[in-house]
C-alpha cells in the first residue's frame, strides 16, 4: 500500500515538473518571438528579410510537440497503462503455455 501511494506521489510530482517546463517552454517562446520581431524591425538585423517569421514558425511547431508529448502522450501512456500492457502480454503467454502443454502433454489415467 505504502509503495503504491510513492508511486502515486512519483507520477504526481513528475506531471507538475512536466507541465512547469511547458509553461516555462511558452514564455521563453513569447519572449524570444517578441525579441526576434524587434531585431528585425526595429535594429534592422537582416532587414530585407522576414527570417523572424520562419524561426518563429519553426519554434512554434516545436512547442505543439512538446504539448503534444505533455498533454497527450504522456497523460495516456502513463505507468499504469505500461503496467496494463505487460498484464495482457503475460496473459497471453500463460494462454499460449497452456495451449501447448495441453496439447503436447499425454492425457493422465484416472
Amino acid at each position: 500500500m505504502e509503495n503504491e501511494q510513492h508511486e502515486k506521489y512519483e507520477y504526481a510530482r513528475n506531471r507538475i515538473r512536466q507541465k512547469k517546463r511547458l509553461y516555462y517552454h511558452f514564455v521563453v517562446f513569447l519572449l524570444g518571438s517578441l525579441f526576434m520581431y524587434l531585431a528585425n524591425n526595429l535594429f534592422q538585423v537582416f532587414p530585407d528579410t522576414q527570417w523572424y517569421s520562419w524561426v518563429i514558425a519553426l519554434w512554434l511547431f516545436l512547442f505543439i510537440l512538446h504539448f503534444i508529448r505533455v498533454y497527450i502522450t504522456d497523460r495516456f501512456m502513463n505507468k499504469q497503462w505500461e503496467r496494463d500492457q505487460i498484464n495482457k502480454l503475460i496473459a497471453k503467454q500463460e494462454q499460449r503455455i497452456a495451449q501447448l502443454e495441453k496439447k503436447h502433454l499425454p492425457p493422465t489415467e484416472n
